[in-house]
């Protein structure tokens, strides 16, 4: 298999039919784009969980770890609780790495107010780069639990801020020196400073009480595999203006440098949403000083179209992350 996320049809086969035990408690679990799962434990309180490694970079990969975890509780309508830290270790990092890392990891939970909980460290000659993967543990009220799965047809289609802002700055940091052939230093500066946006508690906050039915963190595979997901969530289909994605230059000449695609490029940061009424989201996030736009519409029917003016062809399943393309040469 290719490296980056699992093929949806290899996932569905190999992974969930294998799933057979049920319980109760579990009012959210595993499915296509779902990015946590819930379990109701009072009655008027529900626990909300996240799970997801940092494979794509090494470096501030302490705060990359804890802020996609964030996110993606985030996502849910969930208050970020706490995580649980599995780090695994080349035999090359020293004690100073692992400092560092840690570091990295505290000050993005004190940022969102989360304790690191417990986990495992390892070195282990499996890995050649460090690897940190993260469970998140969140809280949620009854009633105010968002699933990826929330859309239907007739819901606009939202994102926040900009796709690709994720890898834009993690593409920028990893190669930097290859990029100074070609762009000068204070382009190459913005571009790495992006990792500024890439939280989306503020959005999710404000989303929770203006309407929003369905949201999704915008991560691996970009904003093209996220609005499958959503689609293939919630069993719609999708009518989606392509000019209307709102991405940033940096991300657009970064993108053309390496020649790679910004729709599937990482994009922690913008939030993928649906909402009865769109206007009256985006304008409750601009109150907030958020950035959203409108990019389509959800639809009956299985079709996920994209239309750039005249023309008009169809989404496709996730494929491999952009991301991979560069970090890997």
């Amino acid at each position: 298999m290719k490296v980056g996320k699992v093929p949806e049809n290899v996932l569905k086969r190999s992974v969930f039919k294998q799933i057979h035990t049920m319980r109760p408690e579990v009012v959210l679990g595993a499915g296509v784009g779902e990015d946590c799962a819930a379990v109701q434990l009072a009655e008027d309180e529900t626990l909300v969980m996240s799970t997801d490694p940092i494979t794509g970079t090494a470096k501030d990969i302490g705060t990359l770890a804890i802020q996609i975890t964030v996110n993606d509780l985030a996502s849910a309508g969930a208050e970020p609780v706490g995580v649980l830290l599995t780090v695994l270790l080349p035999t090359s990092v020293c004690e100073q790495d692992l400092c560092l890392m840690m570091k990295q990891v505290e000050e993005a939970c004190a940022k969102a107010n989360v304790q690191v909980m417990g986990g495992h460290t390892e070195v282990t000659r499996v890995v050649n780069q460090p690897v940190i993967s993260v469970c998140g543990v969140g809280k949620v009220k009854k009633g105010h639990l968002i699933s990826t799965a929330g859309a239907r047809p007739g819901m606009d289609i939202l994102v926040s801020k900009w796709i690709g802002i994720e890898g834009t700055s993690i593409i920028a940091k990893e190669k930097e020196e290859e990029l100074k052939t070609h762009f000068a230093v204070p382009f190459i500066e913005h571009a790495k400073a992006l990792d500024a946006y890439i939280s989306v508690q503020s959005e999710a906050a404000v989303a929770v009480t203006s309407g929003v039915s369905a949201m999704h963190d915008v991560t691996e595979g970009g904003i093209f595999g996220a609005l499958w997901e959503m689609a293939e969530a919630s069993g719609v289909g999708l009518e989606i203006d392509l000019k209307k994605i709102p991405i940033r230059q940096e991300t657009v000449e970064v993108c053309e440098f390496f020649g790679v695609n910004p729709y599937l490029l990482i994009s922690s940061g913008c939030m993928l949403m649906a909402a009865q009424d769109g206007n009256h989201l985006v304008r409750e996030l601009e109150k907030a000083g958020i950035k959203a736009t409108i990019i389509g519409k959800a639809t009956v029917g299985n079709d996920r179209v994209l239309l750039n003016e005249d023309e008009r062809r169809f989404l496709e399943p996730p494929k491999t992350d952009e991301l991979y393309k560069v970090i890997g040469r």
